[in-house]
């Protein structure tokens, strides 16, 4: 079995927003794969499923971005997950629009959703996948560019980011972390 997590903000302002990358791709993946975000426990909105053959659990976080980490630990503990077997994935600056970045394990950097699951599950240990936002042009101006408004052009641009995040979760169900970074990561 699989966890997949999402960090974004739940409330309606922050749709459409930059930050919440990882909602938009557990949204296209319950879709693509029949599977209904129509639960809730743990602080959280989820639904259970089948990719690649593979049990799997889709999960968005429902605490804000902030304070992911206490609905990330209760979801491991209550399904004894290991986890190498949850990946989590969250928007990044540090990633090129369009892009995405794969991870088996390492710190959290400034992003305070990642912040919050290290500091709960007391751990770097577990895959994550970053998607690309790009920075602002004004590196003052970082909250109001991950959660302002987003125009239609580069909305298409995000979209391709999310839609190789959600390719890279397939494959990595299928063919492990190891080969997912191989095949996904931007080389150079």
């Amino acid at each position: 079995m699989y966890i997949i997590v999402g960090l974004g903000n739940p409330e309606p302002e922050y749709s459409n927003t930059r930050h919440n990358m990882g909602f938009d791709v557990i949204n296209k993946l319950a879709k693509e794969n029949d599977i209904k975000l129509n639960k809730t426990k743990f602080n959280a909105i989820y639904g259970s499923g089948i990719i690649e053959n593979e049990k799997v659990i889709l999960i968005k976080p429902q605490t804000f971005m902030n304070n992911s980490g206490s609905s990330v630990e209760e979801y491991i503990n209550f399904y004894k997950i290991p986890l190498e077997n949850m990946i989590i994935i969250y928007d990044d600056m540090d990633t090129d629009i369009g892009k995405i970045r794969i991870r088996a394990k390492g710190g959290p950097g400034s992003h305070n959703g990642m912040k919050s699951i290290v500091k709960e599950i007391k751990s770097e240990e577990f895959p994550r996948i970053r998607v690309g936002i790009g920075r602002p042009v004004d590196e003052f101006n970082r909250i109001d560019y991950v959660i302002g408004r987003i125009n239609a052009e580069e909305f298409l641009e995000l979209e391709k980011g999310e839609e190789l995040a959600k390719e890279a979760i397939k494959y990595w169900i299928k063919n492990g972390i190891d080969n997912t970074m191989n095949k996904y990561n931007v080389k150079g």
